[in-house]
């Protein structure tokens, strides 16, 4: 297969994103659909190559040897396999009514009644989320022939842990995950991380005026190895240490001995915490006792503004959902560069689903500043989601709740009469007020 020529359009196989299966987890639990995950085996031979390619048979072949055979399974290694499985499975799913939804490609929805059913792919990793995932499974296998193995109620999916707690909410954690690490760990150190720390940082903590020695081209590969595995930590669940593997992942290029160590302190967090979980909670929360300032805003420099409304989401169905978000700036988070961190937590109903962190591109000189560039991060993300549920078919309330601990930049962004005093921070300043002219945000 490497010997093709490298063809021109996409040849990969789509994979769902983790923030897209998550909202499937919580949609099977808020709509009350079965949630099964099933996994095709030796997907890519289900598929029929587009490429030419033949091989001559050798000896193992028998009386063929000598013969030219020509390819026509989507073999594992051939360069397009992974789009032409991808067509396959696409085929047969649409057969059966699915379309995929027009922000997350990988999620394919039926309409089912007054819900929408859905199936989250990954490559070859089936997430179903539906009335009757039985019926669906017997007729992948029935009548398209695959193989399925693993096919039941989640359990175990992508490397997350799934389980049912005493009052029958569904938990998702990476205890799995964690244990493999730390078989990882034992073989690079020859022992287990120490479990005393209550925290993956210490706080106050300064890695970037660390000066111990460099770690040689060895230490480096161990370095990167281990902050690969924490960023896939962080991707499946535990934001409680995505601010610590975003600082030690700026120093992946070149660490020094004093940056291992912490990487070790993290483990060990980590080995502490490893039964930490998600629970997905699907009641609403109730805001009514939120002061709510209603402004008339169409007499301001945003005149009479209504949030943009995507003109071809499907008809929504299913639970109301209320969306809550956390954002908080740490100003001078770097003391060499002087960049801020944003972070952010994105809520669906009581569930958190999503999670960002990540150093500000512009250096802040006040807290204010670097608040509101958090702020505009975060209004910007906010219309992501909730575009992103529309597409699914999911009923949104027509306000999001954003929570903010800097009263300057609440005041400035929730007063009619608020003044501009900061140039610098005016494209934030209006980008935030706008979305709350709108009603879209509180």
């Amino acid at each position: 297969g490497h010997l093709t020529a490298v063809p021109l359009e996409s040849v990969y196989s789509g994979v769902v994103s983790l923030r897209g299966f998550r909202l499937v987890l919580f949609l099977a639990e808020l709509n009350g659909l079965e949630l099964w995950a099933t996994d095709v085996g030796n997907a890519y031979l289900e598929a029929f190559t587009s490429e030419k390619v033949y091989i001559i048979a050798g000896p193992e072949f028998n009386e063929l040897e000598g013969h030219v055979l020509i390819i026509s399974k989507a073999l594992y290694g051939l360069r397009s396999s992974g789009a032409r499985w991808h067509d396959r499975f696409a085929d047969c799913i649409s057969e059966l009514g699915f379309f995929p939804c027009k922000s997350e490609p990988d999620i394919w929805m039926r309409k089912l009644g007054d819900i929408y059913e859905y199936v989250a792919v990954y490559v070859d990793d089936l997430a179903i989320a539906m009335k009757n995932p039985r019926e669906f499974v017997d007729i992948l296998e029935n009548k398209h022939k695959f193989k399925t193995k693993g096919t039941g109620p989640i359990s175990f999916h992508l490397g997350m842990d799934f389980s049912r707690d005493e009052d029958k909410t569904l938990c998702l954690s990476s205890t799995k995950y964690i244990e493999k690490l730390m078989k990882n760990y034992e073989r690079m150190f020859g022992e287990l991380p120490k479990q005393t720390v209550t925290s993956p940082l210490e706080k106050g903590d300064h890695p970037e005026i660390d000066d111990s020695e460099f770690l040689d081209a060895k230490g480096i590969q161990m370095y990167q190895s281990m902050i690969g595995a924490l960023q896939w930590m962080v991707t499946i669940g535990r934001f409680d240490i995505i601010t610590a593997v975003m600082t030690m992942s700026g120093f992946r290029v070149a660490p020094r001995k004093g940056h291992l160590d912490r990487l070790k302190r993290i483990y060990g967090y980590l080995s502490k915490m490893r039964h930490a979980g998600i629970r997905i909670r699907t009641e609403e929360p109730d805001y009514s006792d939120l002061p709510d300032l209603e402004h008339d805003w169409a007499r301001s420099v945003y005149g009479e503004i209504t949030e943009v409304l995507p003109h071809d989401a499907p008809e929504p169905l299913g639970k109301y959902v209320t969306l809550t978000h956390f954002v908080d700036a740490n100003l001078m988070h770097d003391i060499v560069t002087g960049r801020s961190v944003t972070g952010i937590l994105h809520m669906v109903n009581k569930t958190p689903l999503d999670w960002y962190s990540k150093k500000q591109a512009t250096v802040e000189t006040a807290t204010y500043g670097s608040e509101f560039v958090a702020a505009r991060v975060c209004v910007e993300q906010v219309i992501d989601l909730r575009n992103t549920l529309r597409y699914l078919g999911v009923p949104i309330r027509s306000k999001s709740y954003m929570f903010g601990d800097n009263k300057s930049v609440v005041d400035s962004s929730m007063q009619i009469n608020a003044k501009l005093h900061k140039r610098h921070t005016m494209l934030s300043f209006h980008r935030v007020r706008e979305a709350i002219a709108s009603g879209m945000i509180g």
